[in-house]
């Protein structure tokens, strides 16, 4: 298998360029914004340290600036695009790490392209532990797709995603700034932001800053609840967060179907303060607060979540 190199030109004219001859046009629907910096592909490599043989998971590989990389260091790679005009594309470019699958799945520097939607795939299927994550993620889809990832296994070992800023400062972030998202990615894994990346290194340029952040999964075996009582767990948190700048003690004996005494007993039990707002629980507070309330029956009142935390999912 040919190496393909990293440091080959890499630029918007360029980019645009190869959109043009291909007969392809950034779709603002699928949030396609093209990754045209070398230096910042050449860091997402250097964070995901791909080696030969190690299955790796991209999502959205769009023109495959990232799948090449991935290859050139001899990782096996299936990757997922939902556009079929760059599907097409893709099977042309990489015809011959496609090829090379067909006799070996785990071929190191081999390709599975699977043309589709990641929502809709089976990821257990598909990736055979152990695996990696290195994606451009599409902004619009970020928050399902860490749950695709995070919510069951097989979880990755390590996913470096580049994501809207906002969303990765949201993922990261510390008390006082939680959210949905955060316990969320936070109760499953360590997350942390690598780098910061401007909209110049795209075509087209989005509207904000993007990051990368590292994503390292817990051990299934690392404590993660059993499933009932991990349910449990998040009708409790999307519950507080319906009214995340309220206080703790009002917002859950508004939301749940459990008695106010309850909720005043289940606080005093686990040391929080009853006007403290939900933002501001660590994720080890929200894992005391479901023991000392359980059990929670499911909420007979049909409330949604709110846009909010809607949105945090």
């Amino acid at each position: 298998m040919s190496a393909r190199p990293t440091s080959t030109r890499l630029d918007p004219v360029a980019v645009r360029r190869v959109l043009r001859e291909a007969g392809l046009r950034p779709r603002h629907s699928l949030s396609q914004n093209f990754l045209a910096d070398v230096d910042v592909l050449d860091a997402i490599l250097a964070e995901a340290a791909p080696s030969p043989g190690r299955h790796v998971l991209e999502i959205g590989p769009g023109l495959g600036i990232l799948t090449a990389g991935l290859l050139a260091a001899g990782a096996a790679v299936t990757a997922i695009e939902l556009d079929h005009g760059l599907a097409e594309r893709l099977r042309s470019e990489f015809a011959a790490e496609i090829a090379a699958v067909g006799t070996e799945p785990s071929a190191a520097g081999g390709l599975r392209l699977v043309e589709g939607d990641a929502l809709d795939e089976d990821i257990a299927a598909l990736c055979e532990p152990p695996y990696d994550v290195v994606a451009n993620l599409p902004y619009h889809v970020t928050s399902p797709i860490l749950h695709l990832l995070l919510g069951a296994p097989p979880r990755p070992e390590r996913a470096v995603l580049m994501v809207q800023r906002e969303v990765a400062d949201r993922i990261t972030a510390a008390p006082g700034a939680m959210s949905y998202l955060s316990v969320f990615v936070q109760y499953h894994a360590r997350a942390s932001i690598a780098f910061v990346v401007p909209p110049a290194a795209f075509e087209p340029e989005p509207a904000v800053d993007s990051a990368v952040i590292v994503v390292e999964p817990f051990r299934d075996d690392a404590g993660l609840l059993p499933p009932a009582e991990e349910d449990e767990l998040w009708r409790l948190v999307q519950a507080a967060f319906r009214e995340r700048r309220k206080m703790i003690h009002n917002v859950l004996a508004r939301q749940l179907p459990v008695e106010p005494a309850r909720v005043d007993a289940a606080l005093a039990a686990t040391g929080i303060a009853p006007d403290r707002r939900p933002q501001t629980l660590a994720v080890g507070e929200w894992l005391a607060l479901r023991e000392a309330l359980t059990p929670i029956g499911a909420d007979t009142r049909g409330r949604r979540a709110t846009a909010e935390a809607q949105r945090d999912r």
